[in-house]
């Protein structure tokens, strides 16, 4: 499926929210994915999960603890500014809007390594994803 999406020209210069529109969508397959192999097939139990890996607060954290652990690069790190300082002209629903900045500069950095072909980066980035949520979830039990 990444061969369809190089052939955009110019992925580089996207802006933010674009690159965060696709970053989303793919983030929100790879968490299916994830949950279908861990042996979710109940629709509304496998709708109930997802949305806690995709919910905004979650994907702020993901990005945070990346931060925290200087796991992203400089050219990373403008990507994620680019998305995180985009203005999409709508206000957040369910959180606040540091929390939905900082959710909207992580999908920008998913659908920018996405666009870019990079499947190692990306599958990287998903797993501290996933490490991250299991964390959390652990941590709240």
């Amino acid at each position: 499926m990444l061969h369809l999406f190089n052939k955009i020209k110019d992925f580089q210069q996207l802006n933010g929210l674009t690159l965060a529109y696709i970053g989303d969508a793919v983030y929100e397959l790879f968490v299916r994915h994830h949950l279908l192999a861990l042996g979710k097939v109940k629709p509304n139990d496998l709708h109930n999960l997802a949305k806690t890996y995709v919910c905004a607060k979650a994907q702020a954290n993901v990005l945070q603890w990346l931060l925290s652990h200087n796991h992203l690069s400089e050219h990373e790190l403008a990507i994620v500014r680019r998305g995180r300082n985009a203005k999409s002209g709508s206000t957040p629903k369910n959180t606040d809007v540091q929390t939905y900045r900082q959710s909207t500069g992580f999908e920008a950095l998913i659908g920018y390594h996405f666009l870019s072909g990079n499947e190692e980066r990306l599958n990287q980035l998903m797993q501290w994803a996933l490490d991250v949520h299991r964390h959390e979830a652990e941590r709240k039990v």
